[in-house]
């Protein structure tokens, strides 16, 4: 691990010497744009096995179920890394974590594109999902620094898209990649579009030499909080719904709506759009209403995931509901900005958790509508499933909004 730092860190200083312009509009959208490169990444890595599923398992020799561990691993690696490199990184620069984590989610693709067996696949997959939170929760930290404190939120949210656009175009894109020539070729995109984005946080991202910094004591004492934890309770149980109708989806289609599986993919689009708009929405939510955004997208969820089942009936109905159902993305930038403003004196840590607790809703969310399915409620019952989700999530909320402590202190 030594070795592989050492270089990324004798690039970080002779980049540093290069003279960085005072932050303008041109460089606050290339820095922007160069942290939801990141994102573009990292969501494309985390997704891209999905539509590969019978690719690795026809290559590899396993079952396509086998297949799924590789995502359940990814998830795992995600929560165990996010707190743990956030505070091993809470004494460096943002600018300098940024590159280390990127060129470490490089590192873990690449190895995944060269994986020998099952077991090695499974190993790298791990890894490789290590520094996932970390990556998102320091990104958002750096876009809220470069605008005005009533546009932090939005900002947040534009680092987010690349996210969603991962589902939208990368996800698609890899799976094309992996079906037309080999699924290793996906792996290796998501690794080279992870090393283009070390580089450009490099070039683009200025050293703040005046920027607070913690040690990993501190981080951890001042994350004791009762607030950031029912921030991360909301986000692990409030936002699982979403994912117990997504997982769902495809069987749901076949099985409830009976359309031919070429509509899957289509399904899918949409449902991408809308985690767009979702995101977009999100940010703009919290600008204007700050922590009473995060009640009104539960129980907008709540009341739409209500409605999914009715809704799986007919085609254009469905497809509504998939867009609609989307928009719980909402979520994600409202609750990240919250815990900025709750998190003083452990922003990184928590920050970064919050991308633990929406990897612990990915897997809440499928396994809670695993068992109504099993049970005999029918696949469209996960929609029931993610009501009852959004609104124990909108309970927390409640918990959380009654304290004295709701509305602290916009964080800088």
């Amino acid at each position: 691990m030594v070795r592989f730092l050492f270089p990324i860190c004798i690039m970080e200083v002779r980049l540093s010497a290069v003279h960085q312009p005072e932050k303008t509009g041109l460089s606050t959208l290339l820095i922007v744009f160069a942290l939801a490169m990141g994102g573009f990444g990292i969501g494309t890595g985390e997704f891209a096995i999905m539509g590969l599923m019978p690719n690795v398992a026809q290559d590899l020799g396993v079952s396509e179920p086998q297949v799924g561990h590789l995502i359940s691993t990814y998830a795992l690696g995600v929560v165990v890394g996010a707190p743990i490199l956030a505070i091993l990184g809470a004494q460096l620069f943002r600018r300098q974590l940024l590159i280390v984590l990127m060129a470490f989610y490089a590192l873990g693709n690449l190895a995944s594109a060269f994986a020998s067996s099952y077991e090695s696949l499974l190993l790298f997959r791990f890894i490789a999902g290590l520094p996932h939170g970390a990556y998102f929760g320091v990104a958002a930290l750096v876009a809220a620094s470069l605008v005005p404190a009533q546009q932090r939120a939005k900002a947040v949210s534009q680092v987010m898209m690349g996210l969603t656009l991962a589902l939208l175009i990368g996800n698609p894109l890899a799976t094309v990649m992996g079906q037309s020539m080999d699924w290793r070729y996906a792996f290796g995109f998501v690794g080279a579009v992870s090393l283009l984005t070390a580089v450009l946080v490099a070039l683009f991202l200025p050293k703040d030499p005046h920027e607070q910094r913690h040690s990993p004591r501190d981080e951890l004492k001042a994350f004791n909080k009762p607030q950031i934890w029912l921030a991360l309770a909301i986000g692990s149980v409030g936002f699982a719904g979403m994912f117990a109708v997504f997982s769902y989806l495809a069987p749901t289609l076949l099985e409830v709506t009976q359309v031919d599986e070429g509509w899957i993919p289509v399904a899918l689009v949409v449902f991408g759009l809308g985690g767009f708009v979702g995101n977009l929405l999100g940010g703009w939510l919290f600008d204007r209403l700050q922590f009473r955004a995060v009640g009104v997208i539960l129980i907008f969820s709540a009341a739409i995931l209500s409605a999914f089942p009715s809704a799986t009936g007919s085609l254009p109905a469905v497809l509504i509901a998939c867009f609609l159902t989307a928009l719980m993305v909402a979520l994600g930038p409202a609750l990240q900005t919250h815990l900025m403003d709750v998190a003083s004196g452990a922003q990184t840590l928590a920050a970064a958790s919050h991308h633990a607790a929406f990897n612990l809703a990915n897997a809440l969310g499928p396994w809670l509508g695993g068992l109504a399915i099993t049970a005999g409620f029918g696949w469209q019952s996960t929609g029931y499933v993610g009501a009852a989700t959004a609104l124990a999530g909108l309970l927390i909320f409640l918990v959380a909004w009654r304290r004295p402590d709701h509305v602290p202190e916009m964080a800088t």
